[in-house]
């Protein structure tokens, strides 16, 4: 499983080091835990029942129903692939230099089409807009050169399936093939219908970083959860319902005592009963949609 680790500052350490207070992060005997506590994994499914109950038949539903939100990445590379590691490498760190003028984009307003002939009308993203999300590095290395862009179209899987989207074509030096980024915002989340679980309520419960990507016959999803450097791992179970998909995630083996500041954040399967389809993937301790990527990465599915 890939994993990486990121050191939490201001006030991301500190949920963190309160829960460690609460149920122990460090050296010393295994404390209780969602995965091994009956009585917490009880409490935790007793959440997600709470979160599935207030989504089901909602307005927060039915407004994420007609929404757009993407649940993949917004910007594609060149369907060739990389033509070297060195090229690969420049893309990962972000590392991009522009020859030439971008265009301003021909509309303010572009058109969401699903294959089922549904379709939504959203703002544009402009082109520099676009180029930034992805050109944040100007270090010396390896470097990817843009050359120039123009409005296209592309597809890309969303909450509501696959859609046809504009899209920036940018024109890479070296590259036959465009690398495309999304040019359409996604929809403003709704208002979750029930509020988010105070830290140390629910048995051990843990909120989700982000959907790292669905099986192409959607009955198993890939998340990524964060877990601490003194236990065994994080968990992830899911509550099914004909609306939704409840995910509600914790660790396994917490020991007592303290703990350092580093999480890691790892990859984890579920696998599901039946495709997940168009039901809405939520954290149980949020009480919010499960978003695609990162809020601070390159694409995520809302900010």
């Amino acid at each position: 499983m890939n994993k990486h680790t990121k050191r939490l500052v201001g006030l991301v350490l500190v949920p963190f080091l309160g829960a460690c207070l609460l149920a122990g992060c460090g050296g010393g005997s295994r404390a209780d835990d969602g995965h091994t506590n009956g009585q917490s994994l009880q409490k935790q499914e007793e959440r997600a029942r709470q979160v599935a109950d207030a989504w089901r038949g909602s307005a927060s539903a039915a407004a994420w129903h007609k929404g757009y939100y993407p649940m993949a990445d917004a910007v594609q590379i060149p369907e060739s692939g990389w033509h070297s590691q060195a090229d690969q490498l420049a893309y990962e760190s972000k590392n991009f230099v522009l020859q030439g003028n971008l265009p301003a984009a021909a509309t303010e307003q572009g058109k969401v089409d699903w294959t089922g002939g549904s379709a939504l009308t959203r703002p544009l993203v402009g082109a520099k807009k676009a180029y930034q999300s992805f050109a944040l590095n100007r270090s010396e290395g390896p470097r990817l050169t843009v050359t120039g862009a123009k409005l296209g179209r592309t597809t890309i899987t969303t909450s509501r399936g696959t859609a046809t989207v504009p899209a920036w074509l940018f024109t890479l030096e070296g590259y036959d093939a465009p690398l495309k980024r999304v040019a359409v915002t996604p929809s403003k989340l709704p208002q979750p219908p029930i509020a988010q679980a105070r830290q140390g309520s629910a048995g051990g419960l843990r909120s989700l970083s982000g959907l790292a990507g669905t099986a192409t016959d959607g009955r198993s999803i890939t998340v990524k959860a964060a877990h601490g450097a003194c236990d065994d791992g994080p968990v992830v179970k899911a509550l099914e319902t004909d609306e939704n998909v409840v995910l509600y995630a914790s660790v396994k083996g917490a020991k007592s005592g303290p703990c350092n500041a580093d999480l890691t954040e790892q990859n984890v399967k579920v696998e599901l009963r039946k495709p997940l389809g168009d039901r809405i993937l939520l954290d149980a301790f949020t009480g919010r949609p499960v978003p695609y990527g990162e809020p601070g990465g390159r694409s995520p599915s809302w900010t």
